[in-house]
């Protein structure tokens, strides 16, 4: 039997497998926040995000999201940081950023109202440290309508960045909604260096290994651009599983107006 959503067997409660957090319907689809326990892991829990029945992500996963923020701002040097990160997702990418003492401000901008209410509900796993910290402010807009825009700050149109790190899309190519594509193109990432300073860094997850004809069109724009493979172990599969990062730096002269 059940009782106020707690199952029973006998006197002692056992937590449900499936424990739905939120659900909502978005722009986007049917959003769905659920902590489930995974039997193939001892009953390890995973706090999970699906969009329209499809894993968005997962608490299980994180070693990339985590060295998006490791890799993008071990690029830069100096002190007081600004910092955008474009998803908020479950925190990881934000919370590893302000790892970093040197970060100052950060913005997390996120489309999706609902991921950004679960965070400041402590609902996830990141959302107390990334709310509470002075430093992070949420920011619910259209990542890509402001980077064809006047960019992350409402109040300062044009406002310049260190650095700008990325974890929307699963990859370049395979975007959640057809209306991002042209921020992967020429023109589109030559956009983005309005909004970074000189020698500034951009930083993007991808689900897939680095792609070279990708990296040809950050060349184009950016001072140095390379990829890297994040491999992590996978305890579904006990194999190694992979996802890939790119991480560009912008020119240190100022790009022209």
């Amino acid at each position: 039997m059940t009782f106020a959503g707690v199952a029973w067997y006998g006197r002692s409660p056992m937590k449900p497998q499936f424990e739905e957090l939120d659900y909502r319907q978005t722009p986007l689809g049917e959003l769905i926040l659920q902590r489930r326990r995974i039997l193939a892991l001892d009953g390890a829990e995973a706090v999970e995000v699906k969009l329209n029945g499809e894993y968005l992500m997962s608490s299980l996963f994180t070693a990339a999201e985590v060295e998006l923020s490791r890799l993008g701002l071990g690029a830069l040097s100096g002190q007081d940081w600004e910092v955008v990160v474009g998803g908020l997702g479950l925190g990881y990418t934000a919370a590893a950023a302000l790892a970093f003492p040197q970060v100052a401000r950060l913005v997390v901008v996120e489309a999706l109202e609902p991921v950004i209410d679960w965070h400041r509900r402590g609902l996830v796993p990141n959302g107390k440290n990334l709310s509470d910290d002075p430093r992070c402010a949420y920011l619910h807009a259209d990542f890509f309508a402001l980077a064809r825009g006047e960019g992350f700050d409402p109040a300062q149109p044009g406002r310049r960045w260190d650095a700008v790190l990325l974890d929307i899309d699963h990859t370049p190519s395979q975007l959640l909604n057809g209306a991002h594509g042209d921020f992967y193109t020429e023109a589109g990432l030559k956009r983005l260096l309005r909004f970074l300073k000189p020698g500034g860094v951009f930083a993007l997850w991808s689900n897939d290994e680095p792609d070279e004809a990708f990296l040809a069109l950050l060349r184009k724009g950016f001072e140095h651009a390379e990829g890297q493979t994040c491999v992590f172990d996978n305890p579904l599969t006990e194999k190694k599983s992979f996802n890939g990062l790119y991480v560009a730096r912008a020119p240190r002269a100022a790009p022209p107006a």
